[in-house]
């Protein structure tokens, strides 16, 4: 059994991380940080009568990975705090993701304390990144926006089909990405029959995306991408819109996709077929509510043959495959389980 401790259990991605794997047939869960104690439930409800070990930070014990869900300044110290006591760590945000230490602090507004810990750091998209994840004591989650533009732009950057300087992102995403602390964007009645756009140029997660796809491309790509807050919990949902070089029809791109993802478990090309003779088309699209609660992205896609523009959709859970499910499928790697241990669930319909 893989000993696993959750420093940061009572806000939304601990407590994903906490419900996934209190049910990982390899782990045991054996502590989760609160510093004003007190019962799981009251910050998780749907974990009433679990039994999990709420301890005081300065309580946490070594164990054989540490999931972090903390501030960006907090998680530094805290991952090098165990790994030197010889622990893997999963960082759930931000602190490790960027390699070019000028943007990371230009990004972050603060100085890096552990940069040595960043150049060893593996970014945590197992697509892209498997083997590397194998043999790393210390990965960065992608955040969410990223990962559902990495999955959804990859197959056409690497297969050099698209103008690179011209990629626009429109990231939807639901309240959860606020996080737990009271915001007014998220507060219902704000958001509700409500759209707010947010950091719309230089977003944080633009760097990821650029960072990650320019591995792929072997050359700078640039991302236009803006953010929205949606009506909605759980999910992520990145339009990414894109220019195409040579003359491509659907059939040939969908091929593309499938070919690259053919030996991902959680990475599904979506084509419901077009329902014939009516106005509008939907089927052929995910859904964010298809991948609710799991680990799955699922990516469709549409071409304007007339403006030579190929636009992709790809949802995610943004605590699930965008967040702590991501991170459960990261430590599998690391420890030489399945990837899909732990994680197989569909998502809920309706959700």
């Amino acid at each position: 059994m893989i000993k696993v401790g959750i420093f940061g259990g009572t806000g939304y991605q601990g407590g994903e991380a906490l419900r996934v794997l209190l049910e990982h047939p390899q782990v045991e869960v054996a502590w989760a940080t609160s510093r004003s104690g007190g019962d799981v439930a009251f910050y998780h409800p749907n974990l009433y009568g679990m039994q999990v070990n709420l301890v005081h930070p300065d309580k946490a014990t070594p164990c054989d990975v540490i999931f972090l869900a903390l501030p960006t300044a907090e998680s530094i110290e805290v991952a090098d705090n165990f790994l030197q006591k010889g622990c893997k760590v999963i960082d759930l945000g931000a602190a490790f993701r960027l390699k070019d230490r000028e943007i990371w602090e230009a990004v972050y507004d603060q100085e890096h304390p552990r940069w040595s810990l960043v150049e060893e750091t593996v970014y945590g998209i197992t697509e892209l990144h498997l083997e590397e994840i194998k043999n790393t004591r210390l990965v960065a989650n992608p955040g969410c926006f990223t990962s559902a533009a990495v999955l959804g732009l990859a197959p056409l950057v690497k297969e050099k089909l698209i103008d690179t300087n011209r990629i626009v992102v429109d990231g939807l995403s639901g309240t959860t990405g606020v996080g737990a602390e009271l915001s007014r964007p998220a507060h219902h009645p704000e958001i509700g029959n409500n759209l707010v756009p947010y950091n719309v140029v230089n977003h944080r997660q633009t760097f990821e995306m650029e960072q990650e796809l320019s591995l792929l491309a072997e050359k700078p790509v640039t991302i236009h991408f803006t953010p929205v807050y949606v009506p909605i919990v759980r999910g992520i949902l990145d339009i990414c819109h894109t220019h195409h070089q040579e003359p491509v029809n659907r059939e040939e791109l969908l091929a593309i996709y499938r070919d690259f993802y053919r030996d991902e478990p959680f990475v599904r090309v979506y084509d419901l077929p077009k329902e014939e003779a009516v106005s509008w088309q939907y089927r052929p699209y995910p859904w964010v509510s298809s991948v609710a609660g799991t680990n799955y992205c699922f990516i469709g896609l549409e071409i304007d043959q007339v403006r030579r523009r190929i636009v992709v959709f790809s949802v995610l859970d943004s605590i699930g495959k965008g967040g702590a499910q991501s991170g459960i499928e990261n430590m599998n790697v690391m420890f030489d389980l399945g990837r899909e241990t732990g994680l197989s669930r569909r998502g809920l319909h309706p959700s």
